[in-house]
């Protein structure tokens, strides 16, 4: 099973990696972080397949990809 995880400090919410999942695993917390953005989280591990587009997009390089 793949997982991502998401430094939620680092986090600006972009979106970019919520709209590069082919399998709509990224969400926006509902909660901010300490620089005021609604960050991603992985909402649906059971699916995430590990493609890494996620952690490719991300422009603040907060995103890790283990398989």
């Amino acid at each position: 099973m793949a997982k991502i995880t998401v430094n939620n400090n680092r986090c600006k919410g972009c979106g970019l990696c919520i709209n590069a999942c082919p399998k709509k695993c990224i969400a926006f917390s509902d909660e901010l972080n300490k620089i005021g953005y609604h960050y991603a989280v992985l909402k649906n591990e059971k699916d995430c397949i590990g493609c890494g587009f996620c952690y490719q997009i991300c422009p603040d390089v907060c995103i890790e990809v283990f398989r």
